[in-house]
């Protein structure tokens, strides 16, 4: 590796942590205001109590708002109050929506209608400006066969997913030597049938050092594979050595790219594979949900 690549690699790692921390301060700040909702209500005895009780929000709005400014006047507390009392676990909404997003959702008063936006954004990463306008030309409105009752769409199910996988996972050498993520992504693809035969026959190929912009910026993911029976795609990072903590935030800034740009509203939210090695062995650590499942690969000569 010359000089320039090296800076490249650390100039990537610096942009991809930039992106990795922002997406991480909004779920941070989303799940921060549903708290505050939470503490609320409880505050003013309960759901059904706080439905109707302003004085308390009138009275913390003046403190708060001498204090911390106008992002917590007497109308973001009652929209704070409103995200909790809407949505009663927090989890899933705080990782999958930004709070711009959920300002708009919340008041969608028909359960199934606000449901389904909400999907809508989740499946295809809809920005502010894309959610409007699906709202203003009525697209839950215009369906033809409305549902009885629309739930919100969490994710498919990971462990599902390997069910059919042999485990450890055999990656022939043949001779070769694997001592960096790029003599491991050449052995991988110079054997993808028998590889996918272990994984369950439901893989198909993407591309290798898979490009793809955000704004004028570039990533490229290591592999992005495509699983038909899931119909989703499937991020694939490769690593030389054992997981650290930024692999997974990695992994999930990738995914997160696919699902914006690359996934179709029919196809199901990515899932992420980032293989690292743990002593004489590969891993596979499958990324959903905030959860790592790990799956062993062995180099057989």
């Amino acid at each position: 590796m010359n000089n320039y690549e090296e800076v490249e690699t650390l100039v990537k790692k610096v942009e991809i942590g930039k992106a990795i921390r922002e997406r991480q301060a909004n779920n941070e700040i989303t799940e921060a205001y549903w708290n505050i909702g939470k503490l609320i209500v409880d505050a003013q005895g309960g759901k059904e109590k706080s439905k109707y009780g302003d004085k308390l929000l009138k009275e913390w709005s003046e403190k708060l708002s001498k204090e911390y400014g106008k992002g917590y006047d007497y109308s973001n507390l009652r929209r704070f109050r409103q995200f909790y009392l809407t949505f009663s676990i927090c989890g899933t909404v705080c990782r999958n929506l930004s709070w711009s997003v959920i300002k708009i959702l919340l008041p969608i008063k028909d359960t199934n209608k606000r449901n389904y936006y909400y999907n809508l954004c989740n499946e295809n990463n809809l920005s502010v400006r894309e959610l409007k306008r699906q709202i203003d030309n009525k697209f839950y409105e215009r369906l033809e066969h409305k549902p009885d009752k629309v739930d919100i769409i969490t994710s498919i199910n990971v462990p599902a997913i390997t069910e059919n996988f042999r485990n450890p996972i055999l990656l022939n050498l043949n001779g070769n030597k694997v001592e960096n993520e790029k003599d491991l992504e050449k052995l991988i693809y110079s054997q993808l049938s028998y590889v996918f035969m272990q994984l369950g026959n439901d893989f198909t190929w993407v591309g290798n050092q898979y490009k793809i912009s955000d704004g004028n910026k570039n990533y490229y993911i290591d592999m992005l594979l495509y699983n038909i029976n899931y119909n989703c795609y499937v991020v694939v990072e490769i690593k030389c050595r054992s997981l650290k903590k930024e692999d997974k935030g990695q992994t999930e800034f990738y995914m997160t790219l696919v699902d914006k740009y690359k996934k179709r509203a029919n196809n199901n939210p990515t899932i992420g594979i980032i293989i690292t090695k743990e002593q004489d062995k590969f891993v596979a650590n499958f990324v959903k949900n905030e959860k790592l499942m790990t799956l062993t690969y062995e180099l057989v000569n």
